[in-house]
């Protein structure tokens, strides 16, 4: 045996032996709650209104109404929506005299500062939610994309009851996120929040001061 084979064959004799990676799937299993919608609904809610979240239940029918109704509550002089999606041409229809309904339909680069310093707030569409951690899930793309949930001061975001999860894990699994994911998936859990050295907190500072979730809840008698 040569000195190369040699010093080889006491490096592959010393090595240590493969890690043992954690079974996820066992350790959440063990750790479910086996909670029905219902209870995730409470956990969702009870989590994301400790984080200072302003929650609303509605439904698929009266969501909108219920929109405007807060935004005319708030002061609000407009709204970000996307009029590619089926819930911004659902409050596009209805024509609010006091609220303008702004699209997101242009590069970022030609509209910058009226973004920044005209928009009060935006909607947009959950994916799903996370009952465990009061996390919501949104998938940004070319009709809602990232700055929408990021830079207005106050963001509305529509959730369907029916897509709570238990847990990230549940999530993930559930939703096939190994199979197509977007470039920037995001979870939000509360308002955007900062702490100083004497952890006093401020809302706002990262993003939008405001977090106004509408709960949208299965119309009695559809069984869909």
């Amino acid at each position: 045996m040569s000195a190369r084979e040699n010093i080889f064959s006491r490096l592959r004799a010393s090595a240590p032996p493969a890690p043992l990676l954690p079974d996820v799937k066992d350790w959440y299993a063990a750790h479910n709650r086996n909670e029905n919608l219902s209870q995730k609904i409470v956990r969702l809610r009870s989590v994301l209104e400790a984080a200072h979240a302003e929650v609303h239940d509605t439904s698929a029918d009266n969501w909108p109404e219920l929109l405007l109704r807060i935004a005319t509550q708030k002061g609000l002089q407009n709204l970000l929506i996307s009029a590619d999606t089926p819930h911004g041409k659902l409050l596009e229809a209805l024509q609010p005299d006091h609220l303008k309904l702004v699209h997101y339909d242009r590069p970022i680069e030609s509209w910058r500062d009226q973004l920044f310093d005209e928009i009060d707030a935006s909607l947009t569409l959950a994916r799903s939610a996370i009952a465990e951690t009061g996390s919501l899930i949104l998938w940004p793309n070319s009709s809602e994309p990232r700055l929408m949930s990021l830079v207005p001061h106050i963001h509305f975001v529509l959730l369907d009851v029916s897509t709570i999860h238990a847990d990230l894990h549940s999530a993930i699994q559930a939703e096939g996120w190994k199979e197509s994911m977007p470039t920037n998936a995001l979870l939000i859990s509360g308002p955007s929040k900062t702490a100083d050295i004497q952890q006093t907190l401020a809302y706002g500072a990262h993003g939008p001061r405001e977090l106004i979730v509408l709960l949208c809840h299965q119309a009695k008698g559809d069984n869909r």
